[in-house]
This record gives C-alpha cells, sequence and structure tokens, in this order.
C-alpha cells in the first residue's frame, strides 16, 4: 500500500487553465509533430476488458488551429486495431512514418504506417515471440525501433504477480529493421520510452519501480549502457520530449487506486505530470506541473507539449485535456 502510494495526501495544481475535448475514449498515449499536429493513440479499453471491444482509432488534432477538430486517420484500417504506445519519426522531407503497439484478441504485434495526407497507410505488421506484453515504443528511425514489455508473461495470473510483487522482470527489446534482440532487462514494469533529440540517451519509465532509467545509446551498435536512475514515488507512465528537450511525463501517484479504476469508472484514480529538464551532464531538475485527484481527468497516462499547450491524455476516459500555461513553463 506505501509502495504504491496510497498514503499519499496530494494537493491538486496547475499554473493554467485545462478543458476536456470529447469525442476520443482512452487516448492513453499522445506525441506531437514538428508541425504541431497532435497524433493521438485511442482504444475503449473498457469495452475489450468487458468482452466486447471495438476498433481503436488514431486521431490528429492540429494545435496550430483555432478549434482543432480530430480527424480519424485509421478510417482505412481493415484489420483489428487496438493502439496502445505509438511513436513517430520524421524525417528530413518531413514525411512522417508511425509505429504502434497493437494488442488484438489473439496477438501482439507492431503496426507500421506512413502518414500521407491526412491518412495512415499500413505498410507491414511486425510480429516475433519476445513480444509478450508490448507497451510503448520509439522509433530511431524509418525501420529501427525500441519498444518495452512491461511484463516478462503474458497471462493476466502472471502479470498480477509480478505487480504485487514488484518483481523486476520486465525488459526492453531493440528492432533493426529485421530482427529484435533483448536491449535492457530488469525493470519493474517497463512502460514509457522515449530518446533524447540527438538519439545517445533513452529514457525508460518503469511504473511499478516508481523511477525513470536513463541509459547512454551507442548511435553505431544500438547498444545500451545504464546509467542512473532517478525516484519519484509515483507510477510514471508515458514520456514525451519537447522541443527543448525537457521530458514530459504523465504518472499515477496511486497505483492501487489506478487498478480500481480500471475495474470501475466510477472510483476515480488520480492524474500527474511530471517535467524533467537536463540542467548538465547526468544532472536533472524535477517539477511536478499538474496534479488533479480524478476529478478533471483520472489516470492520466501521457503529456505532450507544443508551445503553450500541453495535452493531458487517460487511459479510460472518454475525453482528454487541452491546458494552456498561464506564463508558460
Amino acid at each position: 500500500m506505501n509502495d504504491a502510494g496510497e498514503f499519499k495526501k496530494l494537493t491538486p495544481h496547475f499554473a493554467g487553465e485545462c478543458f476536456p475535448v470529447s469525442g476520443a475514449i482512452g487516448a492513453e498515449d499522445i506525441t506531437i509533430l514538428k508541425n504541431g499536429i497532435a497524433i493521438i493513440s485511442c482504444d475503449d479499453r473498457r469495452k475489450t476488458l468487458n468482452g466486447t471491444p471495438v476498433q481503436g482509432t488514431i486521431y490528429a488534432y492540429d494545435l496550430k488551429e483555432e478549434v482543432p477538430q480530430l480527424i480519424d486517420l485509421t478510417a482505412g484500417v481493415k484489420f483489428e486495431f487496438h493502439p496502445h504506445g505509438i511513436s513517430v519519426f520524421e524525417n528530413e522531407n518531413n514525411e512522417v512514418r508511425l509505429a504502434a503497439v497493437n494488442h488484438t484478441q489473439t496477438k501482439n504485434s507492431i503496426e507500421i504506417f506512413d502518414l500521407k495526407n491526412n491518412v495512415l497507410i499500413h505498410d507491414k505488421t511486425i510480429l516475433d515471440p519476445l513480444l509478450v506484453s508490448p507497451n510503448d515504443l520509439v522509433m530511431i528511425d524509418n525501420n529501427m525501433l525500441y519498444v518495452t514489455n512491461d511484463h516478462s508473461v503474458s497471462t493476466q495470473k502472471g502479470k498480477m504477480i509480478e505487480d504485487f510483487l514488484q518483481l523486476s522482470r520486465s525488459n526492453v527489446l531493440f528492432y533493426n529493421g529485421q530482427n529484435f534482440a533483448v536491449a535492457a532487462t530488469k525493470l519493474g514494469y517497463a512502460n514509457g520510452i522515449n530518446v533524447s533529440r540527438d538519439g545517445t540517451t533513452l529514457y525508460i519509465a518503469e511504473t511499478v519501480g516508481n523511477r525513470l532509467s536513463i541509459f547512454s545509446r551507442n548511435t553505431s551498435t544500438n547498444e545500451l549502457l545504464f546509467k542512473q536512475s532517478i525516484d519519484f514515488k509515483s507510477g510514471i507512465d508515458n514520456i514525451e520530449i519537447d522541443a527543448a528537450g525537457n521530458l514530459w511525463i504523465g504518472s499515477h501517484p496511486k497505483l492501487l487506486t489506478f487498478a480500481r479504476h480500471a475495474k470501475n469508472g466510477e472510483k476515480l484514480s488520480p492524474s500527474q505530470v511530471f517535467k524533467v529538464s537536463p540542467v548538465a551532464d547526468n544532472t536533472y531538475a524535477v517539477d511536478e506541473i499538474y496534479l488533479d485527484s480524478g476529478d478533471g481527468l483520472s489516470a492520466s497516462s501521457v503529456a505532450a507539449v507544443y508551445n503553450n499547450t500541453m495535452l493531458i491524455g487517460p487511459v479510460f476516459d472518454e475525453y482528454f485535456l487541452q491546458c494552456d500555461f498561464n506564463n508558460g513553463f
């Protein structure tokens, strides 16, 4: 109970104004392109948990517009699609390639798309026995990526045992465009993952471990070398990186409350956002930017920032938040 944060006293705060954007159920992961278009991964996980899954969606949401609208990028996807973590790679010609973790009723996969004219055109499906419980991923280029397995097993019973015993058995895989290999091990629920702008540092959120693990990345061999961890005392989730290189992390300050919320939407789960700023070699400043009891938004899993706007996405709620900072961040 203590490790899960159940005894914390929470004081909600945010230096700005937020409003809900409806129409996107379970906006679990959000990333923002260089041009200000947010890409939002959505799936109605409650219906999946109830045994009546519906097709998931990836939306575009243009933050440069005065009144942004949700645009369905996956209307043409005909296969079973329940997107989880997503990542984009933008090349020097501003062409966009997108990877999405997909959980169907029978398998886990990574789906690769090209984004053209507000349509995600499916390129290929990646399958491998090592994808036992994929959660999030980060693209390194058009073909290579890292992906987190949040557990070492695929069964619900096995996952529950790992969570409640706080076992560090999850891992990170590297995909070289053809094959997978294990790149990092002994992680406590490896969840969100991202890479620094220069590609030399890899960040992994360990939700049950309550820490951010930081690895140096060899850009020639793609090998990872552990550098340090930062303790958050909170169940950190997805990681986004802004134009200045700051990390933005959605988090669950009370993990058992989150578990109850997953089973029953009427039980609220607090939402939290951290900003992590590199200030010197191996030194980071950590600031809690947003905290809510769950009334404004329950179970925040991601925060993404563009200029003076922050989008906060939830695991289950039927809306996400658009927040404007009063005096920047």
